[in-house]
């Protein structure tokens, strides 16, 4: 038996996970535990690194070897000991690979209960068979529309699509889809030896041959005499014609390049499916209907209104009522964590980060699992005030089912309702790693060394804000996007504008409209996406900060001496990396039905370069060991090189002193990511005029990082920029200078302004925000 199975505490003995200093913490089970502390102090090491990690590793122990190899891995923590630790589920808000064909429906089990009630209780055309489940959905091959594969758009292209300037000729670039380069060249070459006149504009070549051109079957083999050219010899080669529609077709779907697809799209059309019309189905499907409805239109409606729809049949017998009720009690669920505003078909590529991480903790509400630990991220990230409630009611639920829940979390009204809280700090990076507290929380009190204390009991001093005077308005008229109907709005320049209202309510769409619209002039924006996919990409090569220092090492008298250049300096290129480990500094190691391990590369020993490159040094140090350096001791070490030292300081600013420069993006948090972002605009020398949106900045932040990252935005626009934000934190919002808030619902009880005006105006409305927004007012002093 476990040593502290009768231990009604999990405890951790010797974690060094990521910067954690051999932590040593109990924290108890079968109650709600919130990890605070700064960005990068080392909450997520503790609660997903290390205790979360070992509860898959001890489950995946009992799982055979075989089909251990096909589950997902993280890697063994680096602990010494953990007693009293039960299974555990992460609800992380790190989204899957993306796909059109995921939805709120096929998250949370709702379709598959939905296309079975359409199967097995709806009403189906006289003489018509009974069709499975399979045939409702549109991801299969027995319900799939055979037009558009259950997409329900078809792709094609048009000649004003491929041919946006007709005035041109071929060979000043007429057909923009061809590729550049040798096979453009190709390409017009074969045509002139078909008698086209590549030199006439396009507008004026019979259309006979502009469509032979642009959508032809045919590929011709044709033997091309190119014009001798001076400076180079070339003679006669066989050339393959293919049409300007076969080439853009084949690039979207078969091109592994992202940004190749992204381009053939851009030359494409889409239009609703003329078969289905958008319903993703066969017709045989649609036939059936269940409340006169069939499946698309179900699917279509927005939970709450499912549920109302559905309700009289809860109390039939036979599939009907069963299902009916099974239905309405998923629904119900989602609706009580503010998601009712969702419908069904609803593709999960559109949904927030909080909005998926919910979706996910609904489907455990409902799996009546006791004796399980749940480790949480940030549960309220993009949640309102008003929403908030419904999810520590959630959370409650939870826990009186007889489960454990970890959560790491910033929103202090949340904290502030917790069992237990283990404070980790005192700082971030190499200044964090410590556990300074775990206890109940009113005993964080007398913890003077913890950040996150001096807000969570209202010690930190926020001094009142009087609103600028805009310098003028970008006037939007007739915005109509997802929920948001012929909106006009006028948005006020030069100064800082916040959009609140509750989930759904239409925020995100504004914003976009507000960055999209004519006259925004230069827009900049600033999201927590991961700055790199790979961990190639780190904080010095995205801020530029990078090409600054390898240029410093390549005018060394050493380098010199050896003819070294800048690009010798690049891990990303040979030359002077290690080519053992191609620059990645590790090397994996695959160990078949145990997960994936990385070992520092036995060549360069993580250093990333080969021998001869590290034999060049500035100031006494390679560039590995500039790399290895701290923001902040990087600061003090370029102080005097101006480019490099701008780069530093913007970093600094922002309050990411505690970064390595070579730390890969893919270790970064969304709230870290951000903020480099912001670190690279700021490194401009002129912001005035400039318009910057941000969808919820301040999402992943510790309260203490909130203020620096909103201080820097205050500069901007002090500067004469434009400032637009979507933001639930009210404290902030409290510091804009003007304020439109949404509603008054989410969904279709949404996109209208229900207030708008200064933060005071706003607070003395009766939309939802307002009583929320005024606490923060008077919080303010």
């Amino acid at each position: 038996m476990d040593a502290g199975a009768a231990d009604p505490f999990v405890r951790v003995r010797g974690a060094r996970e990521h910067n954690l200093r051999d932590v040593a913490v109990a924290v108890p089970r079968d109650a709600l535990v919130v990890f605070t502390g700064v960005s990068g102090s080392g909450k997520s090491s503790l609660a997903f690194g290390t205790l979360y990690a070992e509860a898959q590793r001890r489950y995946l122990e009992s799982v055979a070897p075989y089909a251990r190899r096909l589950l997902h891995q993280v890697g063994a923590p680096d602990v010494d000991e953990i007693t009293g630790l039960p299974p555990a589920v992460a609800l992380g808000q790190r989204r899957a690979a993306p796909s059109s064909r995921s939805s709120v429906g096929t998250v949370t089990a709702v379709s598959n209960s939905l296309r079975m009630l359409l199967s097995r209780a709806g009403d189906y055309p006289e003489g018509a068979e009974r069709l499975d489940s399979d045939a409702f959905s549109p991801n299969t091959p027995v319900g799939a529309c055979p037009n558009c594969h259950g997409l329900g758009e078809v792709h094609d292209v048009t000649e004003e699509s491929l041919v946006p300037d007709p005035s041109l000729s071929i060979r000043e670039g007429a057909v923009a889809s061809w590729p550049g380069g040798w096979m453009g060249k190709n390409l017009r070459e074969i045509l002139e030896e078909l008698d086209v006149d590549v030199d006439r504009p396009w507008r004026e070549l019979p259309k006979e041959r502009r469509d032979w051109i642009l959508f032809t079957d045919e590929q011709p083999v044709v033997t091309v005499h190119p014009v001798r050219e001076a400076h180079r010899t070339q003679g006669t080669y066989k050339g393959t014609f293919h049409s300007a529609k076969r080439l853009v077709l084949r690039a979207y779907a078969e091109s592994k390049s992202e940004k190749r697809r992204q381009k053939a799209e851009s030359f494409m059309t889409s239009a609703v499916c003329p078969v289905c019309h958008g319903k993703r189905l066969r017709p045989e499907s649609l036939a059936v209907t269940f409340a006169g409805r069939d499946i698309a239109d179900l699917a279509a409606l927005p939970l709450i209104d499912l549920a109302a729809v559905l309700r009289p049949y809860t109390r039939e017998g036979g599939p009907a009522g069963v299902l009916s009720r099974d239905l309405i009690e998923r629904v119900e669920v989602l609706t009580e964590l503010g998601l009712g505003y969702l419908g069904t078909d609803r593709s999960s590529t559109t949904l927030s980060a909080g909005e998926l991480q919910r979706l996910r903790m609904a489907t455990q509400l409902r799996s009546g699992l006791f004796g399980v630990v749940y480790v949480l991220d940030e549960p309220s990230a993009g949640l309102h005030p008003a929403d908030t409630e419904a999810l520590m009611s959630s959370l409650h639920r939870l826990k009186t089912a007889g489960n454990s829940l970890f959560v790491i979390e910033h929103d202090l009204s949340v904290v502030r309702r917790a069992d237990w809280i283990v404070d980790v700090g005192p700082g971030a990076g190499v200044h964090g790693g410590e556990v300074l507290y775990s206890g109940p929380v009113d005993g964080l009190r007398d913890v003077p060394e913890s950040v996150t204390r001096r807000h969570l009991f209202g010690e930190a001093e926020r001094p009142g804000h009087t609103p600028r005077e805009p310098s003028g308005h970008l006037r939007l008229r007739g915005v109509t996007r997802h929920n948001l109907r012929s909106l006009d709005v006028d948005v006020p320049l030069g100064v800082f504008t916040a959009l609140t209202g509750v989930s759904g309510s239409g925020k995100s769409s504004l914003l976009d409209a507000i960055a999209d619209a004519p006259g925004a002039g230069r827009v900049v924006r600033v999201d927590q996406k991961p700055i790199g996919r790979t961990p190639r990409s780190n904080l010095a090569t995205y801020t530029g900060l990078f090409d600054a220092v390898r240029r410093l090492f390549a005018e060394t008298d050493e380098a010199r001496a050896r003819g070294y250049d800048a690009g010798r300096f690049s891990f990303n290129v040979a030359g002077g990396r290690c080519e053992n480990c191609q620059g990645e500094g590790y090397v994996s190691v695959e160990l078949l039905f145990l997960p994936s391990t990385y070992a520092p590369c036995p060549v360069c020993g993580g250093a990333r370069y080969n021998p001869e490159t590290l034999q060049v040094t500035y100031r006494g140090a390679d560039i590995a060991q500039v790399l290895d350096m701290t923001v902040d001791e990087a600061a003090g070490f370029l102080a005097d090189v101006r480019p490099a030292a701008r780069s530093l300081r913007t970093l600094r600013d922002v309050g990411l002193g505690y970064l390595r420069l070579g730390q890969p993006a893919t270790e970064l948090s969304g709230g870290e990511a951000q903020r480099v972002k912001l670190a690279s605009e700021l490194q401009r020398a002129r912001h005035g005029g400039t318009l910057y949106v941000l969808d919820e900045p301040t999402t992943g932040l510790h309260p203490a990082d909130t203020e620096v990252l909103v201080g820097q935005l205050q500069a901007l626009v002090d500067e004469g920029a434009t400032v637009v934000v979507v933001e639930h934190d009210m404290d902030v919002v409290a510091t804009a200078d003007h304020v439109i808030d949404l509603g008054p619902g989410g969904g279709a009880a949404g996109g209208r302004i229900v207030a708008q005006g200064t933060p005071a105006d706003v607070a003395a409305s009766s939309g939802r925000t307002a009583p929320y927004l005024a606490a923060a007012l008077r919080s303010d002093g």
